[in-house]
């Protein structure tokens, strides 16, 4: 609507129009320019009494606010009942307020349910929206599962929500199912289903989305560029994400460059980093917190952890920004990397921001490193006020204090753990073969080669072992015998999903080995990798929940720090 809406409303005076859908798309044409206010007016000015159309439009008119819900109620009062778009505007109003419209949300949904129109496309499609960005889920897959006939929009949104909250395979599954159904896919569904692919880094997945995505035309969609920039760094592969990032660098937002920085920050490479920060401010960009957020990454990841102070400091100065938690937990994790413990626990006690578990984590795993149990004690009850069932920080203690012999000490953590029901979250591994992901857990017997990946690890522990590989039995209980102990170092998860990746050859020879971790890998499985690309010759690269751990020759890229 190009016209300025004030000109036709003066044709529609001057004419003497009764038509009411004329000055319906009025109202609407009033709310969608930077004159909404008049679309108040004009409807309490209609010619004709208002109809569902007119109250839709109005309700559509301000959809950030409160008053789309005001005049949803006084819609009823008149009494009007809700058609399709109107409940999807409502549902849109609703997913904007967040939280403090939920009640309003579910009584609204409650209505849909009983006028029949909750399976309608329009609304449905608003309110699987809504419950992604509630952190609902399961109700928007619940929702889905009860539409006659979902449309492509219904499809993506459903992709959208399950991705959004990190609910990936089933966000790829729905995915295929969207296209084995012949739907046509949109910007988001695609988005989407990289987000999911990011969040499992699977390579192949995102290749294959990727390639959907030039065959239905919208790889050059700035939102698809830069998801692909943000999935194939996720993924590891740097090369790609700059590929990407370079055919489509004229439309790039800074949403892209920051995607393609965060890739450099996963792997420690702080002067390409550096280069692109450089790049978008000659491109007329303005950086953000998540710029800076990379920047700090990409420091940290490299070990040079002196200069993150500066880069804050610049973030605020120059910039006028304001470091967010995240900031000041990479400033404090690396004030303490590099010796200034105290130092990063006082910056901890006097940060603008209430520490939260995350923050005081990061002191916990420094405290780990170091060897330090009383600190990490000290440390680890720091956590446990904030969070007393967090498993991470019992174990991380457990670990600190086995390492000294101190057994008492941590039979006593353990009675603790045991009292207050905290069970050791389960680590789980996962690596992709051709273009399916397979999934292990420690001391896994559920995978139907499991034998055979059985063998072949205790082949594979067996050659490192005659290259030096030595066990950190320090990592398990010292009272079980040794094949207890060997069971519980050898059969980690990232040992069997590598086993299994050599068993089938998941990559043709010579290409690395690619693995993910939902948690920190632990000493011995680092250690163990390292021996194995020498016996492999091939290239293992592990992503845990910290980083990005790529193993060769022997040495990994994160120089023990993680």
């Amino acid at each position: 609507m190009g016209t300025d809406p004030r000109a036709r409303h003066a044709q529609a005076i001057v004419s003497g129009s009764k038509e009411r859908a004329e000055w319906n798309n009025l109202i609407t044409h009033y709310s969608k320019s930077s004159f909404s206010r008049h679309a108040v007016a004009l409807f309490h000015h209609l010619p004709s009494p208002p109809n569902v159309v007119s109250w839709t439009a109005l309700i559509s008119a301000h959809s950030h606010t409160l008053l789309p819900l005001r005049h949803f109620l006084a819609m009823l009062r008149h009494p009007t009942l809700p058609n399709p778009r109107t409940l999807a505007s409502l549902f849109a109003t609703c997913a904007a307020l967040s939280f403090s419209a939920l009640p309003f949300a579910l009584s609204l949904h409650s209505l849909a349910l009983k006028l029949s129109l909750s399976h309608h496309p329009f609304p449905a499609s608003a309110l699987l929206s809504l419950y992604s960005k509630l952190r609902m889920p399961l109700l928007a897959r619940q929702l889905f599962d009860e539409i006659p006939h979902p449309d492509n929009v219904c499809f993506s949104a459903l992709v959208v929500a399950l991705a959004h909250n990190s609910l990936s395979p089933q966000a790829l599954s729905a995915f295929s199912d969207m296209r084995r159904h012949a739907f046509s896919s949109t910007v988001h569904s695609v988005s989407g289903g990289l987000r999911a692919a990011a969040h499992l880094a699977a390579l192949e997945q995102c290749r294959i989305i990727h390639a959907h995505a030039v065959a239905s035309g919208l790889d050059s969609n700035v939102v698809v560029a830069s998801a692909l920039v943000d999935a194939y760094g996720k993924a590891g592969v740097v090369d790609d994400a700059r590929r990407v990032f370079k055919d489509n660098f004229s439309h790039m937002n800074v949403v892209g460059w920051n995607a393609m920085m965060a890739a450099y920050a996963q792997q420690g490479d702080c002067q390409s980093a550096f280069e692109h920060f450089r790049s978008l401010q000659s491109r007329g960009f303005l950086p953000d917190e998540y710029t800076f957020l990379a920047i700090l990454t990409a420091l940290y990841n490299a070990g040079m952890f002196v200069q993150i102070e500066g880069w804050l400091t610049r973030m605020t100065t120059d910039y006028g920004l304001e470091p967010s938690l995240e900031h000041y937990t990479c400033l404090v994790g690396a004030m303490a990397r590099a010796g200034e413990f105290e130092r990063a626990e006082r910056v901890v006690l006097t940060m603008p921001f209430e520490p939260d578990a995350a923050v005081w984590r990061a002191l916990l795993s420094v405290c780990a490193h170091r060897g330090d149990a009383d600190k990490a004690w000290s440390v680890a009850k720091r956590v446990l006020e904030l969070e007393p069932h967090d498993d991470y920080a019992y174990v991380i203690v457990a670990n600190v204090l086995s390492s000294q012999g101190r057994w008492n000490d941590v039979l006593e953590l353990r009675k603790m753990m045991k009292d207050r029901r905290v069970k050791k979250k389960g680590g789980r591994s996962w690596i992709e073969v051709q273009g399916e992901v397979h999934v292990f857990v420690a001391g896994d017997w559920k995978h139907e080669r499991s034998k055979e990946i059985y063998q072949k690890l205790a082949e594979l522990m067996g050659d490192i072992e005659k290259l030096g590989y030595v066990p950190l039995w320090d990592e398990v209980l010292h009272n079980v015998g040794e094949e207890k102990r060997k069971e519980a170092l050898w059969y980690h998860s990232e040992k069997l999903a590598v086993a299994f990746g050599v068993l089938c050859g998941s990559v043709p020879p010579g290409k690395p080995l690619r693995v993910v971790k939902n948690l920190r890998i632990c000493k011995d499985c680092h250690e163990a990798f390292k021996y194995m690309t020498r016996v492999l010759e091939r290239e293992i690269i592990v992503r845990d929940v910290n980083r990005y751990h790529r193993f060769l020759n022997g040495n990994c890229t994160c120089r023990d720090i993680w």
